[in-house]
């Protein structure tokens, strides 16, 4: 297209084919974001099974005499590690609900541009028809 001022502007369909490819590019982005903080999530969830798991025993034998008094303190590192693990489930799990949310209105984008897309196409008169 050109103007009386010599300016040319690029193609619609050349713009959108752009736009398409830059957010399929986000897209991807966000969707490896969210695998490494499910990733992360999931081996932590077995870690804090395990560790609590582990304290639960230790109390229990504690409780029952089969074990010393004085693996308290391994008790109470448990319980730090315990805590720890809860704080870190949970930014993961904000962290996962923000990379829903953000592929959620990545994906409304998506929809918004497919309409516009096929609103314009819709409006071009036929080859041969002009």
């Amino acid at each position: 297209m050109a103007s009386i001022f010599g300016f040319r502007s690029r193609d619609p369909a050349r713009d959108r084919q752009t736009d398409i490819s830059r957010l399929d590019r986000l897209a991807k982005l966000l969707d490896q974001i969210a695998a490494e903080v499910e990733a992360e999530k999931n081996g932590l969830e077995n870690r804090y099974q395990t560790t609590a798991t582990n304290a639960a025993f230790l109390v229990e034998a504690m409780e029952n005499g089969a074990a010393s008094s004085s693996r308290s303190s391994e008790v109470s590192e448990l319980t730090k590690s315990i805590l720890n693990y809860e704080r870190r489930i949970a930014a993961l799990a904000r962290q996962n609900e923000l990379m829903k949310d953000l592929r959620h209105s990545l994906d409304a984008i998506f929809d918004e541009s497919a309409q516009r897309s096929s609103k314009a196409d819709f409006a071009k008169p036929a080859a041969g028809t002009e």
